[in-house]
């Protein structure tokens, strides 16, 4: 038997991909420990360079103190010699996210006690029903290092929630690189039919989507959202700019009015996203309107990432914004992203939500918004707004 600890970097599917090989480790009788362990498996991302290096040091931490580490994920599958000049003992995994658990598995070997089920390791649970993307934005590396778009049976994605609620989770997150791209054709499963199914789930408390493109967000997976009773109203949809030369250039395959007008209708959820500052094409004008359609679409949270430029894309060679620019481009959209955080918390006061507890004292709500409660870890507890601190929403 070997002990063995688990860590991943990067996004919901880095984390999934890392539980993925934890399970199968447990499965073949392996022990997880939080420290002092001879394996260490590292799901790595490679989103923009400061990930890359991030996830290097953390290969080169972990061969410190483990006899063998596996190096898995994105960082892993780009073809940079990231990982290169690392001590001997650390492996390199190449491969996609779907034979990486049996590949370390079968490097570490089986032994003859085997459990029949791993234990629960988050409150929520990330069920991936997609990998891959087979569209060519200008800035990203994901095709390059995950593949083309390809889905799960719908069968077997509902098979693993049931597990996963059978197992103590209260929440599940669906999750993929482009929810939207979801087919399972022999069966006749679009995403809108597999949420249905999904919420139809005996015990599942809360269903939420990792994030969804514009592109995928048309009137049948509306009405399922809407008509899904254990849906949270909170949908991620990423925007990366606000301006119609910048997504040009970034190869997005829509407008900023395509946006506006798909996000009109949807009031009653709760929209973050994601925005790319200091692109190529962003000048100062660019950001303004990035600003201003942040604005109009009613988004609170954006995740913000100063532009990276990526091996292998269109824009790799052109960084032509200066470091300085991009952070105070990154300061004055989290600064508009923080206050718009804000003033939709002061909304809620005096009023109740239900909160998942997913750690000591915090906790989200329906819509993602985060709370501060005290209640047990895996709780989902209603509470009402009591008042408004710079980490979220105090309850009463």
């Amino acid at each position: 038997m070997a002990s063995f600890t688990v860590g991943f970097l990067g996004c919901k599917v880095s984390h999934t991909d890392a539980r993925e090989v934890r399970e199968r480790l447990l499965a073949d009788g392996h022990e997880e420990r939080a420290e002092e362990a001879d394996i260490a498996v590292l799901n790595t991302c490679c989103v923009t360079n400061e990930a890359v290096a991030k996830s290097r040091k953390a290969a080169a931490r972990a061969a410190r103190t483990h006899r063998r580490v596996y190096v898995t994920g994105c960082g892993a599958n780009l073809r940079t010699n990231a990982f290169a000049g690392l001590p001997d003992n650390v492996v390199v995994v190449d491969r996609r996210s779907e034979e990486t658990p049996a590949f370390v598995a079968g490097d570490v070997g089986a032994i003859g006690c085997v459990q029949a089920d791993a234990r629960l390791d988050r409150v929520r649970a990330f069920v991936k029903i997609q990998d891959g993307c087979s569209f060519s934005c200008a800035f990203c590396v994901i095709p390059l290092v995950r593949g083309g778009t390809r889905s799960r049976r719908a069968a077997a994605v509902l098979a693993e929630i049931r597990r996963r609620v059978a197992q103590g989770h209260k929440e599940v997150v669906l999750t993929g690189v482009n929810l939207g791209c979801f087919r399972d054709r022999e069966s006749a499963y679009t995403l809108a039919r597999l949420i249905r199914e999904a919420g139809e789930v005996d015990g599942l408390e809360r269903l939420r989507l990792s994030s969804i493109e514009i592109n995928h967000v048309n009137d049948e997976l509306v009405a399922a959202l809407r008509e899904t009773g254990a849906v949270a109203k909170h949908l991620h949809i990423p925007l990366q700019s606000g301006d119609d030369r910048v997504l040009k250039a970034m190869g997005r395959r829509y407008t900023v009015s395509t946006y506006l007008r798909t996000v009109e209708p949807l009031t009653d959820f709760h929209l973050t996203t994601d925005v790319i500052v200091g692109f190529p094409a962003e000048d100062d004008a660019a950001f303004e309107n990035t600003l201003r359609t942040v604005s109009c679409a009613g988004i609170t949270k954006v995740h913000v990432f100063p532009y990276s430029p990526r091996p292998g894309t269109q824009t790799a060679d052109d960084d032509r914004v200066p470091p300085q620019v991009k952070k105070e481009r990154g300061a004055r959209l989290r600064a508009v992203s923080a206050e718009a955080c804000r003033r939709r918390w002061e909304s809620k006061l005096g009023q109740e939500d239900t909160v998942l507890v997913d750690r000591p004292g915090r906790g989200y709500g329906d819509d993602y918004s985060p709370w501060l409660v005290e209640a047990a870890v895996g709780k989902l507890v209603r509470v009402r707004a009591a008042a408004v601190t710079e980490e979220g929403i105090r309850a009463a």
